[in-house]
């Protein structure tokens, strides 16, 4: 059976706080500059990708190497195994998408599918190859239509038996169990994620609200570099007359004219 599905993103952008450095005089964005003890900055096309095979030694990469290596998109989900949703350890989970029919003439399979998995409690494995790389997925039903979580490799985990080494094995004491059942079996029950909240989160939007209502914000130059930003021709002219004619007013001397150049991808 093949459809046509699409993927959504199934986390919120704006749920993840992102904090920028800014110069407290300038009022301009941080920017880092590559370089390299006892020579300083180094232009972009001297920059070479390494793989270092061990502390000290490197094997350089050209482009054409990393290129060479990139799999052919397919942008196709190939389930080959089918298993029970308990057998996937947690630790698997990478990333979760919503998968949603592409067309009404997918909608039948795509059902179908869906209440196939939920009957029989399965989750489909598979492999999904996008922009060169090859993804571990895991599809199941959720909500009122399927979920696929992008799996972690067996070899990206560590070996839990190894970091579990030193940690002792020994029985418990039998008083001490049953507090700990009891206590969870008057504890249990069905998982709800709405009841728990990102008070961190809130609390900094607080913070921000509070500071934005007392005037604390200020206008942050972002420095971008000449070229890299497509600017609006007409706006940016009407910006250079405003300025100039500002300039005038305040100065006698005749301000040179404005040049402004046009973006080759306006």
């Amino acid at each position: 059976m093949s459809i046509p599905i699409r993927l959504v993103t199934a986390e919120k952008s704006d749920a993840e706080i992102h904090f920028h450095q800014v110069d407290r005089e300038s009022k301009k964005r941080i920017k880092y500059i590559k370089t390299v003890p006892g020579k300083g900055e180094i232009k972009k096309e001297n920059i070479a990708t390494a793989y270092e095979i061990e502390p000290g030694n490197y094997v350089f990469m050209d482009d054409d190497d990393l290129v060479n290596l990139k799999l052919k998109s397919r942008q196709v989900v190939e389930l080959t195994q089918f298993v029970n949703a308990d057998e996937i350890d947690p630790l698997y989970f990478e990333r979760p998408y919503y998968v949603l029919p592409d067309g009404e003439a997918a909608e039948e399979g795509y059902r179908v599918i869906r209440d196939a998995l939920k009957a029989s409690k399965k989750v489909g494995i598979g492999q999904l190859t996008l922009r060169g790389k090859e993804d571990l997925v895991a599809l199941f039903p959720g909500g009122k239509g399927l979920v696929l979580d992008t799996l972690r490799y067996d070899s990206e985990l560590k070996d839990a038996d190894e970091v579990f080494s030193n940690v002792g094995t020994a029985p418990a004491r039998k008083d001490m169990m049953e507090m700990a059942n009891d206590l969870i079996l008057r504890r249990s029950e069905t998982f709800d994620a709405s009841k728990f909240k990102n008070h961190y989160a809130e609390a900094l939007r607080e913070l921000v609200k509070n500071k934005v209502s007392k005037g604390q914000n200020i206008a942050v130059e972002e420095n971008e570099e000449p070229g890299s930003q497509v600017v609006d021709f007409m706006e940016a002219l009407k910006r250079s007359v405003a300025e100039k004619s500002s300039s005038d007013k305040s100065r006698p001397a005749k301000a040179a004219p404005a040049k402004v150049k046009r973006s080759k991808t306006a």
